[in-house]
């Protein structure tokens, strides 16, 4: 009885047989039993919808793009690296052979590779990215503009997902049920006591309150006087503009539009982040 390897139309193509044979273009035929998940996989949780879903194309069309592997600690093992979506649901679909790319990486470059994978494919909570960089700092002394050059995000970006660890369990558990949002989250960061942060977010989860809201809130915990009264909601198309600078500064960005004008406000929370917003400003 031939095995199932999972190949999709084009991939079966690359591999004629036998088990491990290698293509020119390094993509390998590797027994499912023999791969153990990346113990450094961002990503702490999957749907199993999705993953139901998933087994259901794979069995019908196969694995159209290869998994990325290095070597195990035993011989003939491998380690995920990339592609864990895929080898859980290649499991579910009772595949026994997986079309796989063998790399040969360190336990740092496990990390990157995974969590580039899962950030390119938006699969990453803002906690799960938040704990990958946090490991990419701790565990590998790398700093914030290194690893925003290798996961591609700017500087800044890396620096606030990394100032979400800071705040209270209580308000990380209401991220993850998704009862706030990460920008509700980035809000709480500016009120300067814990107790204070557990009270908006309990006004949050009472009152629905969006994100504009809360920042209001959080000024007036501050004791700061309001600046503005929003007497309307903003136009679309200055709503698009402020998500734009935000995402191309990596920081929060507030657009006042009036008939004659208005005013751009960008928000630094230190010296090094102002630096780096400057720099991306002006080019020389």
């Amino acid at each position: 009885m031939p095995r199932r390897t999972g190949l999709g139309k084009g991939l079966e193509a690359l591999i004629p047989g036998g088990e491990g044979d290698q293509t020119g273009n390094g993509i390998s035929s590797i027994p499912i039993e023999k791969i153990t998940p990346n113990p450094r996989q961002p990503r702490a949780a999957m749907n199993q919808a999705d993953l139901v879903e998933l087994s259901t194309s794979i069995h019908e069309h196969g694995i159209i793009q290869p998994l990325i592997v290095t070597n195990g600690p035993q011989p003939e093992q491998y380690t995920l690296i990339a592609g864990e979506r895929r080898w859980r649901a290649a499991r579910l679909a009772g595949l026994e052979y997986v079309p796989a790319i063998i790399r040969q990486v360190s336990p740092q470059q496990q990390l990157e590779l995974a969590l580039v994978e899962n950030i390119q494919r938006a699969d990453l909570s803002p906690l799960e990215t938040a704990e990958a960089y946090r490991q990419l700092v701790e565990d590998f002394g790398l700093s914030h503009e290194e690893i925003a050059q290798k996961v591609g995000k700017n500087r800044t970006t890396v620096t606030n997902t990394l100032r979400l660890l800071k705040l209270p369990q209580a308000v990380l558990a209401a991220l993850v049920e998704g009862k706030i949002s990460e920008g509700h989250a980035r809000a709480l960061l500016a009120l300067p006591t814990t107790q204070a942060q557990l009270a908006v977010l309990q006004t949050i989860i009472d009152q629905g309150l969006n994100v504009r809201q809360v920042e209001e809130l959080v000024r007036k915990f501050s004791g700061q006087s309001s600046t503005r009264v929003i007497k309307s909601s903003p136009l679309p198309e200055v709503t698009d503009l402020e998500e734009r600078l935000c995402h191309y500064l990596g920081t929060k960005v507030t657009m006042r539009h009036g008939k004659k004008g208005g005013t751009v406000i960008i928000h630094y929370y230190s010296d090094e982040e102002l630096d780096s917003i400057i720099s991306q400003i002006i080019r020389d």
